[in-house]
């Protein structure tokens, strides 16, 4: 059988990617060390994406592809892609904890760069409520917990925009965490989590005595408005539960949660903030 001319094994497609990469995400070691022992090949090249074959396979969750190439001198462990993320963001995006470690060990590697949103491998894991993940990515000194990307936005927002209680749980953990932390729109982890109906996320941030539950963001909204106008009487429930939440706190226009909740037609809500206890407290 002939060999694959040197030509054709750096020959690339329209995303400028060679043979290498295309071994790399698919998981294909024996391909990968293949097309490594051939001098033409270059292990660390990027396509048009700045994506490494590493990136790849990080992103691919390839651990057995990943040791193949790190084993190789010319390939940085830290190189970003066009949009900032690194290997170990895709690792960490994936939830694949071993390959986490693995990169980790390198000392290239850096926990806490962020990408070109300054998002930061830790907001990664919190988002996607990876909590092995997170648990090791504080663990390390050069995390930053409660780093904002450029939006304003801390892990802990991320992670109760999207619900992760173990995640929130977590970071609350943390001595060095805000978490009543405003955005860039002065919106808060519990402002968010209320809008979006996360009861049990709720529930957790009010067990801070440092949490306001009558924040407003830069419109004038507090928690209990963004539960109202979207219907959650869950959530809804648990706010007007606590003594020093406002139930007729208006906003920047002068709107009240009761107009939110008529104006969308979420008649639960409305009843819910007519009881006597919610309009007893709107009179004091």
């Amino acid at each position: 059988m002939s060999q694959p001319s040197s030509n054709n094994l750096n020959s690339f497609n329209v995303s400028n990617r060679t043979p290498l990469p295309h071994g790399a995400e698919n998981g294909r070691e024996e391909v990968v060390e293949i097309l490594l022992g051939r001098d033409v090949v270059k292990a660390d090249k990027p396509d048009m994406y700045d994506r490494t074959p590493l990136w790849y396979a990080a992103k691919n969750g390839h651990e057995e592809v990943m040791e193949i190439l790190l084993g190789r001198q010319e390939v940085n462990p830290g190189k970003p892609d066009e949009d900032g993320r690194t290997p170990l963001f895709c690792a960490v995006e994936g939830g694949f904890e071993q390959l986490v470690n693995l990169l980790l060990r390198r000392d290239e590697v850096n926990p806490d760069e962020p990408d070109e949103y300054g998002q930061t491998p830790l907001h990664c894991a919190a988002e996607n409520g990876h909590e092995g993940v997170v648990k090791i990515l504080l663990g390390r000194d050069e995390v930053n917990p409660d780093k904002p990307d450029e939006y304003g936005q801390t892990p802990l927002y991320c992670a109760a925009w999207h619900g992760n209680e173990g995640v929130v749980k977590i970071l609350l953990g943390r001595d060095d965490i805000n978490p009543d932390k405003q955005d860039d729109g002065n919106q808060t982890p519990l402002y968010c989590a209320a809008e979006n109906g996360h009861a049990g996320v709720v529930k957790i941030l009010l067990t801070r005595g440092d949490v306001n539950p009558n924040k407003q963001d830069t419109n004038g909204r507090t928690p209990l408005i963004g539960a109202a106008r979207n219907g959650h009487e869950g959530v809804v429930k648990i706010l007007l539960g606590r003594d020093d939440t406002n139930p007729n706190k208006p906003d920047t226009d002068g709107r009240p949660p009761l107009c939110w909740a008529a104006g969308s037609g979420h008649a639960g809500v409305i009843a819910l903030l007519q009881s006597p206890a919610s309009v007893t407290r709107s009179a004091e």
